[in-house]
């Protein structure tokens, strides 16, 4: 099983302190990655990551939001983020992903292999990577796998999540735009 990469973040919102995944080990980390101008991520997935917020005890369980921009760059800013994550009131940490100078896929975006947003990470008290997911995912499936990942002994290697619950992370993802709809934005290219 593999260790999740280290995110690389230009900036934070939500926390006074730069977070790293090797600060947060003993904790199960779910990590949502997210457009502000996504549809699926507006309505689904980060309202998801709330709830996730506001079940789990922040002892057990750190939720971190993932701006991981790949399109629309010149509006989705900073600034434009901070006013999002206010208005919404996002409670989580939400980092913003560290833009690529060689293309329009954020490093880590890059780093985990992602297709796009909304994207459910899921690492557990390890730091290994136990679930890659993109697209909308039910909130009763994201309970149970986190609730699953809670329970398990941080120090103890148990084997990995059923059959079929578990994307592995791919590999290099180049792409030039997007398509959108209500359930989230897919990387082209």
């Amino acid at each position: 099983m593999d260790y999740a990469p280290e995110l690389e973040i230009a900036q934070w919102l939500n926390t006074d302190m730069p977070i790293t995944l090797q600060g947060l080990r003993g904790k199960v980390v779910v990590v949502h990655a997210f457009q502000m101008l996504c549809p699926g991520c507006v309505a689904h997935g980060l309202p998801q990551a709330a709830a996730v917020h506001a079940m789990f005890d922040a002892r057990d369980v750190a939720v971190l939001g993932l701006h991981s921009v790949f399109e629309h760059h010149a509006v989705m800013t900073p600034q434009a983020l901070e006013a999002f994550v206010h208005e919404y009131r996002h409670p989580f940490p939400i980092g913003i992903d560290r833009p690529d100078a060689s293309g329009p896929l954020p490093r880590t975006m890059q780093a985990y292999g992602l297709r796009g947003t909304p994207s459910l990470l899921l690492i557990d008290r390890r730091g290994r990577l136990r679930l890659n997911h993109f697209g909308r995912i039910d909130d009763m499936r994201v309970g149970a796998l986190v609730a699953q990942l809670v329970a398990e002994p941080g120090a103890v290697a148990r084997a990995g999540m059923a059959s079929g619950e578990a994307t592995p992370a791919a590999g290099d993802v180049h792409a030039r735009g997007a398509a959108c709809d209500a359930n989230g934005c897919v990387v082209s290219g």
